[in-house]
């Protein structure tokens, strides 16, 4: 999944989050990026309390993948608590949903045709 985590970066920008900044791309992005990353890949989305506000991430075949933890200055204390798509969405909104949508999946196209 290491080429996710490629994709992403490559991906995220302020059209997917307000917060985004190139210091820092994941920042703001954990929403979206779970909703996006079940789209591909299924799972369950999780989330975690970290300061005043939900962080949300992924599980897949049982393997926890959080993509966006970089943005934290300070470890996470995962609690990994079931959520769902309607929280998640919470964290984002349409336009910034479909825009990672679909950079996320032309660049996965994109590499797809190169290999």
């Amino acid at each position: 999944m290491e080429h996710v985590k490629y994709i992403l970066k490559q991906s995220w920008s302020r059209h997917s989050s307000s917060k985004w900044t190139e210091e820092c791309p994941s920042c703001g992005q954990c929403g979206v990026t779970a909703l996006v990353i079940q789209d591909h890949f299924g799972g369950t989305i999780f989330k975690t309390r970290v300061d005043e506000s939900w962080h949300f991430y992924n599980s897949i075949n049982g393997v926890v993948y959080d993509f966006t933890s970089e943005q934290f200055q300070a470890p996470i204390e995962y609690q990994h608590i079931p959520s769902s798509r309607e929280e998640a969405f919470l964290d984002t909104n349409e336009e910034q949903y479909q825009h990672l949508r679909e950079a996320f999946s032309r660049h996965m196209n994109s590499i797809s045709e190169e290999t």
